[in-house]
């Protein structure tokens, strides 16, 4: 029976992803961000790993012994001397339980987390009885719900048959008969040292407020590395147990009350005693209630590890670590924000200019033209006069006149420069071939447009009157010109 809840379970998920029903097509999809992190879990475990355990090393100092444990490189030492060799007739009778098909006492499976997610499913709706999870339930009714539980029968929790307090009872039953704790015993000494996470004054001492963020994100990464069987439970554990400390009002259980419940389940090894743990029980309780305050957390991978997931898979083999980002990041946004201002400066300088000079043109074409419909006087020549010796002056309703001041330069600057054009060239002149040179392209195009700025000198509006008693060039200009 659970195979097939399993199996219909994965049909619906696969059903989902390729959008085989026609009323998901329309729905928005919604992209894992932790996707790349997923990813190179399950293709490269060997890498995650590694990545993972780096970063975790960076917040913590894990001695040899302790990091060695964690990698699963040596043989745990436990409080009480718990550990694989003393637990080796529990772990064999597990198997033999695994090999029945039995859910409580054997290895964490996926199909055992399909029949325990009942109970869980049941209690989130029934979160405000009071004393959930403190109060024993009846015994009778208990091994009754084990037993179908274990058999893999359908079971009718609504049926009014089963208290909550037996179904949360029977659930702590279960974590209890696992084979080990549900964080494992690899990270014991980790979450041992995540609990010694102090924050440091401005002279660098270490205080007696623990570092939240830095806490948070040590679970985080901890949290990468568990079996996928454990993460799953966990997360589903740890948000049953959040939602109910939130009706604590009704229930009467605080997250650290709750923590009392499931700590020796979650995080103490097994076959130790209170006297065992001695100073660490306080530490295990506070981490196991730290834990379901910030459980809505917990589950996320750090923004650094999701970036060097997703630069392996993009060709990319730099495996950035958290400072190395941040500083990457920074400088990105510093250079972008200096050059976006930079930008911004020459735009608005540039329009700026720009809007000063249309005003100004406009404003003199307005006073030209109130000058222009004046009646015929002696003081409208004389303005007209004063206009005309400005070279930025332009008559109304016409293309702006070139001002004659700036062609007597240009016609100046033109007859200088074929002068010196003649006289620096005149030696290269004598070799020419019978195809054109580029000077002497540019000698007839400077020659031509000599030519035409007088031709339109001379051909002023008529409203500006030219005399050529003002446009008479000296008697030296004229023989440059000529020659």
């Amino acid at each position: 029976m659970p195979h097939q809840k399993l199996s219909a379970l994965i049909d619906a998920i696969c059903n989902f992803v390729i959008c085989n029903d026609s009323s998901l097509r329309s729905q928005p999809v919604i992209f894992n961000p932790d996707f790349f992190v997923e990813k190179l879990r399950h293709e490269k475990p060997e890498v995650f790993t590694e990545l993972v355990v780096s970063n975790i090393t960076r917040l913590i100092d894990l001695p040899g012994t302790e990091l060695a444990q964690l990698m699963g490189e040596v043989d745990l030492k436990l409080p009480g001397g718990a550990g694989p060799a003393s637990g080796f007739f529990r772990s064999l009778m597990s198997l033999k339980r695994k090999e029945k098909e039995v859910i409580f006492g054997s290895p964490l499976t996926e199909e055992g987390i399909a029949q325990i997610y009942q109970l869980i499913e049941y209690l989130h709706k029934n979160l405000r009885v009071e004393g959930l999870f403190r109060v024993p339930g009846n015994s009778v009714r208990q091994q009754i719900l084990r037993d179908a539980l274990n058999n893999g029968t359908d079971i009718d929790l609504e049926s009014g048959e089963f208290h909550s307090n037996d179904v949360a009872t029977l659930l702590k039953m279960f974590l209890g008969e696992l084979p080990e704790p549900l964080l494992t015993h690899k990270h014991f000494h980790v979450h041992l040292k995540i609990a010694d996470l102090m924050q440091f004054d401005d002279k660098g001492n270490k205080t007696n407020v623990p570092d939240k963020e830095r806490q948070i994100e040590a679970l985080q990464l901890l949290f990468l590395i568990l079996p996928p069987p454990n993460r799953n439970l966990l997360k589903l554990l740890l948000d049953l147990l959040y939602q109910t400390a939130k009706k604590q009002d009704k229930n009467k259980m605080s997250a650290y009350n709750l923590a009392l419940m499931f700590a020796p389940h979650v995080l103490w090894p097994k076959n130790v005693t209170a006297n065992d743990l001695q100073e660490n029980i306080t530490k295990l309780n506070n981490g196991m209630a730290f834990m379901i305050k910030h459980s809505q957390k917990l589950f996320k991978a750090p923004a650094y590890i999701r970036e060097c997931a997703r630069l392996h898979y993009l060709g990319s083999r730099t495996q950035a670590s958290k400072d190395d980002l941040d500083l990457t990041a920074s400088c990105h946004t510093r250079s972008f924000q200096l050059a976006r201002s930079q930008k911004r400066n020459r735009v608005d300088s540039c329009s700026q200019q720009e809007e000063t000079q249309q005003r100004t043109e406009e404003a003199l074409r307005e006073l030209f033209q109130h000058v222009h419909n004046m009646p015929e006087s002696a003081k409208k020549k004389q303005l007209i006069k004063q206009f005309n010796k400005h070279s930025g002056t332009q008559t109304p309703g016409r293309e702006p006149a070139t001002p004659r001041v700036q062609k007597r330069v240009r016609s100046r600057s033109f007859s200088g420069l074929i002068k010196r054009k003649v006289l620096g060239n005149q030696m290269m002149s004598e070799k020419k071939n019978e195809c054109p040179t580029p000077e002497s392209v540019a000698f007839g195009e400077l020659k031509r447009a000599s030519k035409e700025n007088m031709n339109l000198l001379f051909s002023g509006s008529p409203a500006v009157m030219v005399t050529p008693t003002r446009l008479k060039l000296p008697e030296g200009k004229k023989e440059g010109k000529k020659a």
